[in-house]
């Protein structure tokens, strides 16, 4: 009897010690295995597939510049310019200027072929008008000189008139001694410029 007392109580001790090592022991954490990749240093990040990367050039702002300005040719000169040109430059005038002597303002006989050119000139060009300037040697006043200039012009615009040439296509004024043709203090100057020039003021 005392015997199977025994083993119960050995019995009920075995069972009180299990069960205070469950209680007393807590549970194991459980322990999770992680792959390869979480060993050692941070891996590096895998590239993205190439089809996913952005291109450098679409990266960058593009820069808008302005188009070249078009040049504009140049055209060769035609070979016709140059005697154009040419053409433009004034001949002698078909027009004559008619001289005088010292202090007169008479129509010379020796300038009577030249007045009577430019009458055929102005017959063959009807629609041309004339200017006929007065003038006259330094000596003198200035007063004086713009009187004698009067005179000259207007001697030979009654020449003109009476050849026929319509007194209003010609018209006169005088300059004295102010526009001398030729410088000089001398009879080799002042016989140039005593004398009534022709100025064609339209054809």
């Amino acid at each position: 009897m005392q015997a199977r007392s025994n083993v119960q109580l050995l019995f009920a001790t075995a069972v009180l010690i299990g069960s205070l090592a469950l209680a007393g022991c807590p549970k194991r954490p459980e322990v999770l295995q992680a792959g390869p990749a979480a060993v050692g240093p941070p891996a590096a990040t895998a590239p993205a597939p190439a089809a996913a990367q952005p291109s450098p050039q679409t990266a960058e702002t593009p820069v808008t510049r302005p188009p070249a300005p078009a040049e504009t040719p140049v055209q060769p000169a035609p070979a016709a310019a140059a005697p154009a040109a040419a053409a433009a430059v004034p001949g002698p005038s078909p027009v004559k200027d008619v001289f005088f002597d010292y202090d007169k303002a008479g129509i010379r006989d020796d300038q009577k072929a030249a007045l009577n050119d430019n009458v055929g000139w102005l017959k063959g060009n009807t629609g041309a008008k004339i200017l006929i300037e007065g003038h006259c040697d330094e000596r003198g006043t200035a007063e004086y000189n713009l009187g004698l200039g009067e005179r000259r012009a207007k001697a030979v615009k009654d020449y003109l008139i009476a050849a026929g040439i319509a007194a209003d296509r010609v018209s006169t004024i005088s300059y004295g001694k102010e526009r001398p043709f030729v410088l000089g203090h001398d009879e080799s100057a002042w016989k140039w410029n005593r004398r009534s020039h022709f100025v064609i003021q339209g054809k």
